[in-house]
């Protein structure tokens, strides 16, 4: 048996409690970890507001990034064996003591970095990887945007964008929230609450915009990133925490030649994930394991106060990623 956060029905943080089940077992081509730390995203916030259901098969546990100990293996593995610490991109399933997950989604540890450090790799890096660089195909010297830079995945497309060779520019909603944002590596960080962020990066670009835009705001952020993106830009976004119905003016996107896309990484099979984390062992990996790219984590919380990590995450508080202590 095992403990997990069950969710007794879609709502506030205090429909997440305790509970006891059967620890899962590895599938064909699964690992079983048992979990030391796990990752609090946005997303799982999302689940638990029944905002974003999990895919048919996943697990309905919480839960898309963990870093442990490889115990069990299915049939077919031979990339894992038990004792291997990894951390993982979950199906779902990480908020409790065991998961099963994919091998092809696991990752080694990386050399020098603890396992709670590991934990908060997994779905910013992913998913950083698989729209900024994958779908918008950002260039080394080109100029790229990411809103809400002091966020888990605003501080990772920063780091990641920045090793390889862009010049980068963030917004973020405090002067704390901007320092950190400079410290790992944003040129330019635009506190949105005292400037005019679409002028001040015009003026930092000499009037020639953001060839890529990272958006996980939405809403009235969307219109201004198509006046500050560059002529053959490309805009992506990940979430719409102020909306996600908005009106454009399509002509912009027309004399622009402007590339407007999204994704969810959840629902994507198992093989284009074990792809984005080919890429990233080979290119991003030794940047961290060189400590050229670190996570940072914001706080730690017990498993049982996982009410509280969400309301942390829906504060917007905090700076970098929120951990879940699952064992010691």
């Amino acid at each position: 048996m095992m403990r997990y956060i069950n969710i007794s029905e879609y709502g506030g943080p205090e429909v997440m409690e305790i509970k006891e089940g059967e620890v899962p077992d590895p599938g064909e081509g699964e690992v079983l970890i048992k979990v030391h730390t796990a990752g609090v995203n946005r997303p799982d916030v999302m689940q638990r507001q029944g905002l974003y259901p999990p895919p048919p098969g996943a697990s309905p546990i919480l839960g898309l990034e963990v870093a442990g100990e490889v115990v069990a293996t299915g049939n077919d593995v031979s990339t894992w064996s038990v004792s291997d610490r990894v951390c993982a991109l979950t199906n779902g399933g990480g908020y409790a003591e065991y998961v099963a997950v994919p091998a092809g989604q696991c990752l080694p540890v990386p050399a020098g970095l603890k396992l709670e450090e590991a934990a908060a790799l997994p779905e910013t890096f992913f998913t950083v990887w698989a729209n900024v660089f994958d779908r918008a195909r950002l260039m080394p010297s080109e100029r790229f945007l990411v809103h809400g830079g002091s966020s888990g995945i605003g501080i990772t497309a920063i780091q990641m964008a920045k090793s390889l060779g862009s010049k980068v520019f963030t917004t973020a909603g405090n002067k704390e929230k901007c320092t950190a944002c400079r410290r790992f590596g944003a040129d330019v960080a635009v506190n949105y609450h005292e400037q005019d962020y679409v002028k001040v990066l015009k003026e930092a670009t000499e009037g020639q915009g953001v060839d890529v835009i990272l958006d996980i705001v939405g809403g009235d952020y969307v219109d201004r990133n198509l006046e500050l993106a560059a002529k053959d830009g490309r805009i992506v976004s990940l979430s719409f925490i102020k909306g996600s119905r908005v009106e454009i003016d399509m002509m912009r996107i027309l004399l622009k030649r402007l590339i407007i896309t999204g994704s969810t990484l959840r629902p994507r099979s198992v093989e284009a994930k074990a792809s984005i984390a080919e890429k990233l062992r080979a290119q991003i990996w030794p940047l961290i394991e060189s400590r050229e790219i670190k996570p940072l984590i914001a706080a730690r919380f017990p498993l049982e106060d996982a009410a509280e990590s969400h309301k942390l995450m829906e504060s917007s508080k905090h700076i970098g990623k929120i951990i879940l202590t699952v064992a010691e």
